[in-house]
């Protein structure tokens, strides 16, 4: 029951998308992504406060951080481990988020994102510096309006969302697969 409850998608208000790149003709990929607090806002939920925990060691140079969860009915705690690689503004804090986060998707906790489209967007010419392939302040990303549906077995059946605007930036629909005699 409780891995089913770490295994429900994470709402669409739990995760965040972030520009990945934009090209020279004005495509931008766009990434998704949970944070730490999608995970432990889950462990909190599920297991609550004191009943799961974490740990950081560095093994041959590379931080891991494991995920305990106290388990009631071997009365211990079982532990699932990953590493992190941290980005280059904040690389300690980066490492230490991206391993706790890589041991939640050990635990089932947001795996639904692996499954998740590629997201390209056609910018309007005054998002984005033509010369340089970079956002500008008019690209409003943090405030598009993301929508997400699942079908009855937790896999994603759409993404879609509207900008600022209200204008539709993106639709994807899982294509339907029939069987066929």
């Amino acid at each position: 029951m409780e891995q089913l409850k770490l295994n429900t998608p994470l709402l669409i208000n739990e995760i965040d998308f972030r520009i990945h790149n934009i090209n020279k003709g004005g495509y931008a990929t766009i990434l998704v992504y949970k944070d730490a607090r999608a995970d432990m806002n889950r462990l909190d939920a599920v297991y609550g406060v004191g009943y799961w925990q974490r740990k950081h060691d560095f093994i041959n140079g590379k931080e891991f951080c494991s995920v305990g969860i106290w388990n009631k009915d071997l009365q211990q705690w079982v532990w699932v481990q990953d590493c992190g690689t941290g980005n280059s503004s904040e690389r300690e804090k980066g490492q230490s988020s991206d391993a706790f986060k890589r041991a939640c998707f050990n635990l089932g906790i947001g795996r639904e994102l692996y499954d998740y489209p590629k997201i390209i967007v056609r910018l309007n010419d005054i998002e984005y510096d033509k010369n340089i392939g970079k956002a500008t302040h008019n690209f409003k990303l943090k405030e598009w309006k993301w929508y997400s549906e699942f079908d009855e077995r937790g896999k994603l059946a759409r993404l879609a969302c509207k900008d600022e605007n209200g204008v539709k930036r993106f639709d994807w629909k899982a294509e339907v697969k029939t069987k066929t005699s």
